[in-house]
């Protein structure tokens, strides 16, 4: 990894050498850098979806590491019941456990939401293509979000809505925890963590979840074990 402090003394050396030969050739460094691996083609079922109430465009290609594809593997909670969502923020992965053998895997982004609120809820309810109310705390802090307060009704559906195609929505004892997993994620955006929200999918991944959810079922967000990705959404 070339450090800051390597590329200071890196750049001293060369300083120093081109002193002593005024003659060499200047390294072109940008010969030297490997190019990024070319990622392989996206599965069909990130095309785009133009059933919907509003199109859903695909997902662009060659930015999206398979690892966050939607997949199946092994399931690494088999004494969960099946319908139980399993959420790591730090890994940007959540599993829908399929049986104990399987589960289906997806790749997520993590807004500063989704590494404050840990532990088990209900899932309540799913919406499609859901509304956007702000809450009150995000008001605080982006006055200019207050047409799309809860007392206005907030935000539209559509595709510039940032809930996206589908919310499912946590509830812990009867109470709405504010947590959310929702859509319009870009796949640039997967596996890392963002400026905002809770956790956020592809739409095309969004809608597939939904179309699996178990109401009532548990919904369990792992700590973050990584404090540091907090400091980096601001």
């Amino acid at each position: 990894m070339l450090t800051r402090r390597t590329f200071v003394s890196v750049g001293a050396v060369a300083a120093l050498s081109a002193c002593v030969r005024p003659d060499m050739e200047p390294v072109n460094r940008a010969a030297t850098v490997a190019p990024p691996p070319e990622l392989p083609a996206l599965p069909d079922f990130y095309g785009p979806i133009l059933d919907e109430p509003y199109p859903v465009p695909a997902v662009e290609e060659g930015v999206l590491s398979p690892e966050y594809w939607r997949q199946e593997v092994s399931n690494p909670w088999p004494d969960k019941r099946r319908g139980t969502i399993v959420v790591d923020p730090d890994a940007a992965l959540l599993h829908f456990v399929e049986n104990p053998e399987t589960a289906t895997r997806y790749g997520v982004s993590v807004g500063a939401a989704g590494f404050d609120w840990e532990g088990t809820a209900r899932l309540q309810f799913c919406r499609s293509w859901p509304r956007w109310k702000v809450p009150q705390s995000m008001i605080e802090r982006q006055p200019e979000l207050e047409p799309y307060s809860v007392a206005n009704g907030g935000m539209d559906p559509g595709p510039d809505n940032p809930m996206g195609a589908r919310a499912l929505y946590l509830f812990q004892n009867g109470v709405d925890t504010l947590y959310r997993v929702h859509g319009n994620a870009s796949a640039r955006e997967l596996g890392k963590a963002v400026s905002s929200g809770c956790i956020r999918m592809l739409d095309q991944d969004v809608i597939h979840l939904h179309e699996k959810a178990v109401h009532g079922a548990d919904v369990i967000v792992l700590p973050s074990l990584k404090p540091e990705h907090l400091s980096s959404l601001y």
